[in-house]
């Protein structure tokens, strides 16, 4: 693990003192990404990793796999060779307290606190899982925004990402197409599953400007909701454990009867 991460920089962040600097704070709404360098302790990331891999090989549920999603390179059905890979493990926040503590540390909360608003929550209902890119059938999946199948009052949440070990092109990290949560999009540049139109010559040139930025173990990424994103398939052999959250204001209330309304929300 680089110095970086050893140092922690959620552990050596003071209560009451802001978590990004200025800069950080300008990039992240110029962008709707930003890349922070060792935010977890060496310990935390092996105990992460640890439960994360115990997890996988008990196949402990709520799982969903590969085959489920019909991304490209997924397994067509249950029932076909690789058929179950299993792509995420779900509801992360009941899967013990080492996630509970990535995902709701007094630093996320204050991190949170600067990105979302006075009173951050820790959706339940969305992310709240480890993704588990395995070798041989994952999938990749193409640009689009968290945010399409969500229902809130405002677009406004934000993602963390948490890089258990190195995440680089060779086994499926993310890709963001930075500045795209300032823009709007016709239905017409998206298909029938809200991806982003790869016969559009404007949607060419947009993910021609993409950004992939390379994780080292105790990095984290953040995200806007309508920043687009994509990542491709694992080509190693060692399969790739990445928790990721999402936060909201309590101000933006998800809409009465959708699947956004559907687990309540945990306070930080």
């Amino acid at each position: 693990m680089s110095a970086a991460a050893e140092a922690s920089r959620a552990l050596a962040w003071l209560p009451g003192t802001p978590v990004l600097t200025a800069d950080e704070r300008e990039r992240f709404e110029r962008d709707g990404l930003l890349r922070l360098r060792g935010w977890s302790g060496a310990q935390q990331v092996a105990d992460a990793l640890e439960a994360a891999r115990a997890q996988l090989d008990s196949r402990m549920a709520p799982l969903e796999l590969e085959a489920d999603v019909g991304y490209p390179g997924a397994p067509p059905s249950r029932e076909a060779s690789g058929g179950q890979t299993v792509r995420r493990l779900l509801r992360a926040t009941a899967r013990g307290e080492v996630f509970r503590a990535l995902a709701g540390s007094p630093a996320i909360a204050a991190l949170m606190r600067e990105l979302v608003g006075a009173h951050p929550l820790l959706v339940q209902a969305h992310h709240n899982c480890v993704m588990t890119k395995m070798p041989g059938f994952s999938s990749a999946t193409n640009w689009h925004q968290d945010v399409r199948y969500w229902s809130y009052q405002r677009p406004e949440l934000v993602s963390a990402w948490f890089a258990l070990g190195v995440e680089s092109p060779d086994n499926g990290c993310l890709s963001f197409i930075p500045g795209t949560h300032r823009m709007l999009f016709p239905r017409d540049r998206l298909d029938d599953q809200l991806f982003l139109r790869h016969d559009r010559e404007d949607n060419r040139a947009l993910i021609a400007s993409a950004v992939t930025p390379t994780l080292e173990p105790g990095d984290l990424v953040l995200f806007h909701c309508r920043t687009f994103h994509a990542a491709g398939r694992n080509a190693t052999p060692d399969t790739k454990f990445s928790p990721v959250f999402t936060y909201r204001d309590a101000s933006n209330a998800p809409l009465p009867g959708t699947r956004s309304a559907s687990v309540e929300d945990i306070s930080l």
